[in-house]
């Protein structure tokens, strides 16, 4: 994917992300409605764990998304005076920015509609303490994963080769380094993970059954995989190919170079290996994220793996020059 693309999928999730929150935000307390008093505990005291202030249901509902419209404003405005994320990934404390907040404004709002849900006066609510602190746990893991995977983003492929054979010099270590991204498994894991925490957020604020939470595993796990399978980076240096998965490049996998016996470029089509993903099929397992040109190594065992990223030829020289040198 090109530096273009990059930006494009980048965008396009923390567009998703923001809009996604600001919904659930605005819509929580109205769809309870019917179960919520006229007024709603907003703040307890500390010590007493009591509620001692309110705020009419359109303004709890509009406040926290008032908030969260504030906090992505500032973090837009300040990439845009820092010129970061320009080198196609959002830097990490903006991802842990907005994970963290969208996390705590969604525990807190369903913390307000459940500690209100079935009384008839604000002042009867319950407590929110534990609620809060899980919600500054989640919200604090979430920033945290946020960090983490920004901080895993894709640079440029560094030049290893002018040509398809590489003659090493003597002494001197080169790394190759691609990443492919599919924004439609990427936009798939958006929807399923939405999905996912607008259940748990419903569940949280007492609007659904907490069986209700098998309903959002389903979707939490598609989440999970899809997001694993939509992106891959290979890298290729002295040690072998290392093909890692997914944002927090984990899982992976690790080729050494005694256990390659060639590598080469191949092009491969989805119809080609059975579809998009980790696919096994005639041609061996293939890491399918966009048609075209493909690493391909052939193991030692006589087994194929192929990985679907850009400039292939560099990649197939080096690999096959560092293995040459290897078993001198």
């Amino acid at each position: 994917m090109t530096d273009r693309g990059r930006r494009g999928a980048a965008a396009w999730g923390a567009v998703g992300w923001c809009v996604g929150v600001l919904v659930l935000l605005v819509a929580l307390p109205p769809v309870a409605s019917s179960r919520l008093p006229e007024r709603l505990a907003t703040h307890w005291n500390a010590g007493s764990g009591r509620p001692d202030g309110s705020m009419a249901l359109w303004a709890a509902a509009l406040f926290p998304a008032l908030v969260w419209v504030a906090l992505t404003a500032v973090v837009m405005v300040a990439l845009r005076r820092t010129g970061t994320g320009a080198g196609g990934a959002i830097p990490g404390w903006a991802v842990a920015s907005l994970g963290f907040g969208g996390v705590m404004l969604l525990g807190g709002q369903a913390s307000i509609v459940r500690a209100n849900l079935d009384h008839a006066d604000w002042h009867d609510a319950d407590s929110v303490t534990s609620w809060i602190v899980g919600t500054l746990v989640v919200a604090t893991t979430a920033g945290t994963i946020g960090f983490l995977a920004a901080r895993r983003a894709p640079s440029q492929t560094p030049p290893a080769t002018d040509g398809p054979v590489l003659d090493l010099p003597a002494g001197q270590r080169l790394v190759w380094l691609a990443r492919t991204s599919n924004r439609w498994l990427q936009a798939v894991s958006a929807v399923t993970g939405l999905l996912a925490i607008a259940v748990a957020v419903g569940v949280l604020a007492g609007l659904a059954e907490s069986m209700a939470v098998l309903a959002a595993t389903p979707f939490a796990l598609a989440c999970v995989l899809v997001l694993g399978c939509s992106s891959v980076q290979a890298r290729v240096s002295e040690r072998g190919l290392d093909v890692t998965f997914g944002p927090l490049g984990w899982p992976g996998r690790h080729w050494a170079l005694e256990d390659i016996e060639s590598a080469r470029t191949e092009n491969r089509t989805p119809a080609q290996v059975g579809g998009w993903g980790y696919r096994l099929s005639g041609l061996g397992t293939t890491v399918m994220l966009r048609s075209g040109e493909c690493l391909v190594i052939r193991t030692g065992k006589g087994k194929d793996f192929a990985v679907s990223v850009d400039d292939t030829d560099q990649a197939a020289a080096l690999l096959n020059a560092l293995s040459a040198r290897h078993t001198r």
